[in-house]
């Protein structure tokens, strides 16, 4: 198991430098740049720029020099002093940015997990035990509406039926009161009142899909021969269903762990937009319509890495709960 985990680990070297490539190329794919976007709206107020201005411009984003040489310089920065570049927009280095609603991300990303495989594993079970029960025709409607409405639909549909019924405003995870003050107990509680609306937000969706997934996938083993016959030799039902079934169909669970992780920094941006959030989506997508190019590179890099790094995690998992799952190399 060491050795495979060591040469997966080595493979990583070579992935992650044509993840940073892509990642800085596909910045520079959209026609212009911060300078461009920056001239365009300068000229839309009124404002005179000359050549000489945008040259200067040129000059002081350092956008003046070849893509090769942006690309060292960033990648460099990063490898040596873990360095991302500064925001064009913002005028700030990227990691003050970036780590600054991270930590706000990770506390809404992190409660939306539990939530939502704790949830959605415990009824996919269910379903699968009694089928065709009304319990198990309530939460497949519920499953169906899940997976096919939009997640910033619900945000919306949840914020006109509180404001509506209620008169009250869920958007933001503080009160106004809250909103610019220092951390204390009492914010932390207000949070803690308000999280729950993004995290049943942005978790529905996702454990609707994980309930068909688990029902499909226990519901598929129950009726197989292995099963039935640890039944007749009397096994008790609760053990013999955690034993086997639902440790054979967690296996597509857990497969997708490598798509978990860079939600888990980037959030539902369109839904964090709708109710007003303070986590790292919205400054995404801000950086990539005003095409920040080393805040926008900076986030695509950390996603794709943690989806990398996502992705190995959830093989070695796989290898670990499933004995029949052997990989060429590993050894007991």
């Amino acid at each position: 198991m060491l050795r495979y985990i060591g040469k997966r680990l080595l493979a990583l070297i070579p992935l992650l430098i044509i993840i940073s490539v892509l990642s800085f190329l596909i910045i520079e794919l959209p026609p212009g740049d911060y300078v461009t976007r920056y001239i365009a709206d300068l000229e839309m107020k009124g404002m005179k720029v000359t050549e000489e201005d945008t040259l200067r411009l040129r000059a002081m984003y350092d956008l003046d020099k070849p893509v090769p040489v942006r690309y060292v310089n960033w990648i460099t920065k990063i490898v040596t002093r873990g360095d991302f570049g500064r925001s064009f927009q913002y005028n700030r280095p990227v990691s003050e940015l970036i780590w600054e609603r991270l930590g706000l991300t990770l506390i809404i990303s992190l409660i939306t997990m539990v939530f939502t495989y704790v949830v959605a594993i415990t009824i996919g079970i269910y379903s699968a035990v009694r089928p065709n029960t009304l319990f198990d025709y309530v939460f497949t409607l519920i499953g169906f509406i899940g997976v096919a409405v939009p997640g910033f639909l619900i945000a919306m549909i949840a914020m006109w039926l509180s404001y509506s019924k209620l008169g009250v405003s869920i958007t933001g995870l503080f009160s106004a009161q809250y909103a610019d003050a220092p951390w204390s107990l009492a914010k932390l509680e207000n949070m803690l009142e308000r999280v729950w609306v993004p995290v049943l937000v942005i978790g529905l969706s996702g454990t609707a899909s994980i309930i068909r997934i688990m029902r499909s996938g226990v519901l598929d083993e129950v009726k197989k021969q292995y099963v039935v016959t640890a039944r007749a030799k009397g096994v008790k039902e609760v053990r013999l269903l955690m034993k086997y079934p639902v440790r054979v169909a967690i296996n597509p669970i857990i497969s997708t762990i490598g798509w978990v992780l860079p939600s888990v920094i980037s959030g539902e941006s369109v839904v964090a937009i709708v109710l007003n959030l303070p986590t790292t989506g919205p400054l995404l997508l801000n950086a990539l319509l005003n095409q920040d190019m080393y805040l926008a590179a900076s986030f695509i890099l950390l996603l794709s890495t943690l989806t990398v790094i996502g992705t190995v995690f959830s093989d070695i998992l796989l290898a670990v709960l499933d004995p029949r799952i052997r990989y060429q190399g590993i050894t007991k």
